[in-house]
């Protein structure tokens, strides 16, 4: 079941896909919070209000403005959010990306030791998940909660439509 929490910074990351698609980047956004701690919780556990949340990075894809191919909006978030937070560990985050990270941006998720990654639409071809099994493979040693189907079909409409306007030669 989503929570109100998660469909709230989807809908950001959405907000960031938009902006990648109207760059003529493939839109992907992707944001990445650090819950606030519930009151007399236990460990993990996070205030359900997304307000108390401190946002740590907003990012979508950017690889054709840096003519960079890592600059996936997953790097770039995991880069500003470690700035933002002092720390390489991600700790006590939750990454919200549109689309499955690719295997390059689940590596970098693992590297940074990010708890729970949630994302929107499924990538059958290239999914660092669903495809290479990277966050499950028994050779790592962190294995982050993945969160999927969060704003499924809102995340799947604006590649769908991007690759439409792409091939109908309306989109660079």
């Amino acid at each position: 079941m989503t929570s109100d929490f998660d469909t709230f910074f989807m809908k950001m990351a959405l907000r960031e896909a938009e902006k990648a698609a109207a760059d003529g980047e493939v839109p992907t956004g992707c944001v990445i919070v650090e819950p606030a701690p519930l009151a007399g919780g236990r460990d993990g556990e996070f205030d359900p209000d997304p307000v108390t949340a401190r946002i740590l990075a907003r990012a979508h894809n950017q690889p054709e403005m840096l003519c960079d191919a890592t600059a996936h909006a997953e790097m770039l978030a995991l880069t500003a959010a470690a700035s933002a937070k002092g720390a390489w560990r991600l700790s006590g985050t939750r990454l919200y990306v549109t689309k499955e990270p690719c295997p390059m941006c689940a590596g970098a998720i693992i590297l940074a030791r990010v708890p729970t990654v949630v994302w929107g639409g499924a990538d059958p071809k290239r999914g660092g998940g669903t495809v290479f099994n990277i966050f499950g493979h028994p050779g790592i040693n962190h294995h982050p909660e993945i969160v999927t189907g969060v704003m499924e079909k809102e995340s799947l409409a604006i590649l769908r439509d991007f690759f439409r306007r792409r091939r109908e030669g309306l989109a660079e």
